[in-house]
């Protein structure tokens, strides 16, 4: 190609770019100049129109500035870009330079399904950027949005808007300081502290986070909190949360408060479920319940799990709670393998080597069941393999064992115990004190074998006790029982796992290993030490006569 016909071709393609960026004049009814009142204008007034490449601009009456490709457009002012951007206003400014356009007085812009209404917009064509600062509407489809400043991009549909920002959904209101928002995903970026309030059934509240406005899906950052007016109210690090099936997961730091069933859930990671008010906690998972200030309970197991149980006509309460499982209560403290709490009947049920406490008293069975009565513990049933250990002082222990055992609580302490079926015996009776504050005086040991035995408790002690008639027993002084003979043969005492306090629910403790509970006849209790036995009768003898000659 030679010089003069690149030159050429250079010039032409310099000319046709330049073309592009001019504006044109389409259409006027009249054409005049007044170069003293709008020097370098052309004075356009009727059916106006402009080009300037892919848009078309109309007003009533125009100020045409040619040399400077701008342009001042009053009356029935409208732009239009393509298919799909159209701007109307009263008046507007325009550089044909830069593409910018500032609309003034009723302004609309439109865009396929969306809307945004302001007084004043700065719209720039070649980014597809409109702004507003002195209070505008974008609607969309789905939602209208109110803000004191926003911007919208109509190449990309997505919207920020600062200032008393609020989000009118069909079935929500969303209100903020500072919203991201796309109308084609429908997603609400949540950037600053923001309530989401459902009339009568949910509030929303975080600081950071996602929203779908159409699926009503969230993913909630930064201890956010989900509170559903059924009672349930849901804290956490992360919060997924659907509205439309009512399904919640919560990560780090988890807190469910149920305001209905005053009960609270803790944990590392837990869901809810609206539909039967289910809850479910694990990691460090532990359950509050509470009561009066005497009786809030507390539980920790590796999972816990809430839920409403339907009936007929109702509804009951079911709180299940599985391996390694704690429990506080001022007056009652257990530990075992599974846990089921109903209130349908008021009964915690205890599984796989559970071991309670009250006061300085110990059971354990094959299972335990604790009756509550108005927040408290009523009785306590161990059945199957059932031990009652009782810490009398440091050194000796009062125990009883049998098929079933049955306490009775109250007021916080244990004042019957009931021994069901083979019911062995060991206790240390004491000699009655005048003196309340005086240490205990033993009288010995007695070990008995019979069908049924009660014991009654005042303040802390064994007060008297009742047997069936076929009781067979023997009674050792303190220095001659014989080896072994103070212990049955299921004993253990387990003090060590017994939580001290609400928090140390979390602590784990290791588990003893509960010793067999083969127990012996009656005939092999007496026959394994007959002399042992007929001395030690011949010595209680003795110190009862001495005793009465004493007084």
């Amino acid at each position: 190609m030679s010089k003069s016909l690149f030159t050429i071709v250079l010039t032409l393609f310099v000319l046709s770019i330049a073309a592009e960026d001019l504006v044109y004049l389409e259409h006027s009814e009249t054409l005049s100049f007044d170069e003293q009142a709008y020097p370098g204008a052309q004075l356009l007034v009727g059916n106006v129109i402009f080009r300037h490449d892919s848009a078309l601009m109309y007003c009533d009456t125009a100020y045409f500035y040619e040399s400077q490709n701008t342009l001042h457009a009053y009356g029935h002012v409208r732009m239009v870009q393509g298919d799909s951007v159209k701007g109307y206003a009263r008046k507007m400014f325009y550089n044909g330079e830069t593409k910018f356009a500032r609309f003034i007085g009723n302004v609309r812009l439109y865009r396929n399904a969306d809307t945004l209404l302001t007084d004043t917009l700065n719209y720039n064509r070649a980014a597809g950027y409109a702004y507003y600062t002195c209070g505008g509407t974008l609607k969309d489809s789905l939602n209208v949005m109110t803000s004191h400043i926003g911007n919208y991009n109509t190449k990309t549909s997505q919207a920020r808007f600062t200032g008393e920002v609020h989000l009118v959904n069909p079935k929500f209101t969303l209100e903020t300081e500072l919203l991201d928002y796309n109308t084609k995903t429908k997603i609400a970026d949540l950037v600053a502290p923001t309530d989401i309030l459902y009339e009568e059934e949910t509030t929303i509240y975080t600081s950071r986070g996602t929203y779908n406005t159409d699926t009503e899906e969230s993913v909630l950052l930064n201890r956010s909190v989900v509170h559903n007016q059924n009672g349930i109210r849901m804290t956490g690090d992360t919060i997924y949360y659907d509205k439309k099936v009512g399904y919640g997961r919560i990560h780090g730091a988890m807190e469910m408060i149920d305001s209905t069933n005053y009960t609270t859930l803790y944990g590392d990671y837990g869901e809810m479920k609206e539909e039967h008010n289910r809850g479910y906690a694990t990691g460090k998972a532990l359950m509050e319940e509470w009561g009066d200030s005497l009786h809030h309970a507390y539980t920790h197991a590796d999972t816990l799990f809430t839920e409403d149980v339907p009936t007929n006509d109702t509804a009951f309460r079911r709180i299940r709670a599985y391996y390694s499982v704690r429990m506080y209560r001022y007056d009652f403290q257990a530990v075992c393998d599974s846990l089921v709490y109903t209130t349908e009947d008021s009964v915690i049920t205890l599984y796989q080597e559970p071991r309670c406490w009250n006061e300085n008293n110990q059971m354990s069975a094959d299972t335990i069941r604790v009756y509550i009565v108005n927040d408290a513990v009523d009785h306590i049933h161990g059945k199957g393999s059932a031990l009652a250990v009782r810490e009398s002082s440091s050194d000796y222990y009062d125990q009883m064992a049998g098929k079933e055992i049955f306490a009775y609580i109250v007021d916080g302490e244990m004042r019957q115990l009931d021994v069901n079926g083979n019911a062995e015996t060991i206790y240390y009776p004491q000699e009655e004190q005048a003196d309340s504050t005086a240490a205990p005086e033993y009288l010995g040991m007695n070990r008995t074998i019979c069908s049924h035995v009660r014991f009654f408790l005042e303040n802390e002690e064994i007060d008297h006790v009742l047997f069936t008639s076929e009781t067979t027993g023997v009674m050792y002084p303190l220095d001659q029982i014989p080896p072994g003979e103070d212990r049955l043969s299921g004993y253990f005492w387990a003090e060590q796992e017994r939580p001290t306090s609400p928090m140390d629910v979390l602590n784990p403790t290791r588990r003893l290993e509960r010793p067999s509970t083969a127990t012996k006849s009656a005939a092999d209790v007496i026959e394994e030490d007959s002399e042992a036995v007929r001395t030690a009768k011949e010595n209680r003898k003795a110190k009862i006569k001495e005793r009465n000659k004493a007084h």
